[in-house]
């Protein structure tokens, strides 16, 4: 493909919907920035970090992603894995290992590996998006709680329960019905100025964003890690960068494959890799912390029609901005308004359709996607939950087709027995194919046609192996027929562990080796 059209083809990813697109992005900064500020402070940092850190991520990852409309900055998942690096080390280990963390994510997309997230299944899918839709919710009851005079935090009671409660019922009904009147204007930006200018306006007194933290600051600078360049920081350091690579990919690939679902696109995970990293070394570089994809403020940005590049820039830009002068403005905000817009973000993120075709599931698919769903929304850990559904589902799939091993038997001419085997011989298969054979009643020649399966790793071989010596103590041959290229392979790489007798037979390759 040429240069020229390559170019020509990513900025146009710059000119969709230009108006929309600002508009969008407006609304992500406004609903990024209570949420950036919470991470920040659960993981022991200043607010300014967190706002820093997702100016940095979000404008780098939209300049550079390989998912255009993906809003990415400082998210939660990341903030749970750092507490306890910054509780014991510092803010400066956090910088180190986030540097870290971002030469890790380039090398895994350099090295093509974002490939594999294909390998999530589905109900691993669902179990990950309903469990951050969790969160998410979890997540926005903080907002109902007030600190007392000595630091104590309590739920809101009386008048200012009441009046959070209806004011984020405004907003849910504005995002909801607005729509159906007008898609000019985001809905979430609506409600958001609407809201504000009725708790302005009519001077009510509840929570605003200001109450969370102060924001007011200046643009992050060049900041090198302040740690010692010696061994032991690396030990240190290495744990959570790998960590924190692997939760913030997996994260940022999940939420490419569910935004690539609703926007009937496809995002390169690859490139995407590269850009996180990229993002989380300028981060690093620049005292932040780490950040991935951020699925509710994806969220909304596609429900504000932001689809390119633009939109995420622009929110980036909006988050600088508020820092360096609109931080008056922005403390103001009530936080009734955002939290509303996030409560619609929850019910749109949620897969309710995974809860309509429940029965219909196979039960295995069930057990994985609930527990996806429960590790995710209790440990917070999303690179656990999502390897832990893979694994059972990866088991549950050996299981099921170990039991699928069949043997068709017949004597020939010439008196020797035959055994056409149906279904791959592996690990999981190994015993029902070894139980398949009668060594005493068998004559004295004996030949296994592999036509129809294939031996597919080195528990298949040694159960061959066995068999073959089985068949020798009792003074016959077994012959193995049919094998297909790669699995003659496999035996004579393990030649010198184990003996075989093949028959010679034309060259034959199954159908699950075409192509």
């Amino acid at each position: 493909m040429p240069a020229s059209f390559q170019l020509q083809s990513y900025f146009a990813q710059y000119t969709v919907n230009v108006k929309d697109e600002i508009l969008a992005g407006l609304t992500t900064a406004l609903a990024l920035v209570p949420e950036v500020v919470a991470f920040a402070l659960l993981a022991h940092i200043s607010p300014l970090v967190g706002i820093g850190s997702a100016f940095v991520i979000c404008l780098v990852t939209s300049v550079f992603g390989g998912r255009p409309g993906m809003i990415s900055g400082a998210a939660g998942s990341v903030a749970v894995v750092i507490v306890s690096l910054v509780v014991q080390h510092g803010v400066e280990y956090l910088f180190a290992a986030v540097l870290l963390m971002g030469l890790l994510q380039m090398g895994i997309g350099l090295l093509r590996l974002g490939k594999f997230i294909r390998l999530v299944p589905q109900p691993v899918v669902y179990g990950f998006v309903n469990g951050l839709a969790i969160i998410i919710f979890m997540a926005q009851l903080e907002q109902f709680k007030v600190r007392d005079a000595v630091g104590a935090e309590h739920w809101l009671t009386g008048a200012p329960l009441g009046l959070m409660l209806g004011l984020v019922a405004l907003t849910m009904g504005i995002v909801y019905l607005m729509p159906r009147l007008t898609r000019a204007v985001p809905a979430s930006l609506t409600a958001i100025v609407v809201v504000s200018s009725l708790v302005v306006g009519a001077g009510l007194e509840t929570k605003s964003v200001g109450d969370i933290a102060s924001i007011a600051g200046g643009l992050p600078r060049l900041h090198l890690p302040q740690v010692p360049l010696a061994w032991n920081t690396l030990v240190v350091v290495f744990p959570y960068a790998v960590i924190m690579a692997l939760v913030g990919l997996t994260e940022s690939l999940l939420t490419l494959t569910v935004v690539d679902e609703m926007t009937d696109s496809r995002g390169r995970g690859n490139q995407d890799c590269v850009a996180q990293g990229l993002a989380n070394v300028a981060s690093g570089l620049t005292g932040g912390m780490g950040g991935c994809a951020m699925i509710g403020q994806t969220m909304v940005n596609l429900e504000s029609r932001g689809r390119g590049r633009l939109s995420g820039v622009v929110a980036a830009a909006a988050l600088a901005l508020f820092v360096v002068a609109g931080s008056e403005l922005i403390e103001r905000l009530p936080l009734a308004a955002l939290v509303g817009v996030m409560f619609m973000v929850v019910i749109g993120t949620f897969e309710w359709a995974s809860l309509r075709i429940l029965r219909r599931m196979p039960r295995t698919d069930v057990l994985v996607m609930l527990l996806v769903t429960i590790v995710t929304a209790v440990s917070q850990n999303l690179a656990l939950a999502v390897l832990l559904g893979v694994v059972v589902s990866a088991l549950a799939f050996a299981w099921e087709n170990a039991r699928r091993i069949r043997a068709r038997k017949h004597v020939d001419d010439a008196g020797a027995r035959h055994y056409e085997i149906y279904g791959p011989l592996f690990f999981g298969s190994v015993q029902a194919f070894t139980d398949k054979f009668d060594v005493q009643a068998d004559p004295a020649e004996v030949v296994i046609d592999f036509r129809e399966s294939r031996v597919a790793d080195m528990s298949g071989i040694d159960a061959l192996n066995k068999l073959t010596e089985r068949y020798q103590r009792q003074g016959k041959t077994l012959r193995l027929r049919h094998l297909s290229p790669d699995c003659r392979r496999l035996l004579q790489n393990a030649g010198a562990l184990i003996e075989v007798n093949i028959l010679e037979d034309p060259e034959y390759r199954v159908v699950t080796d075409a192509g």
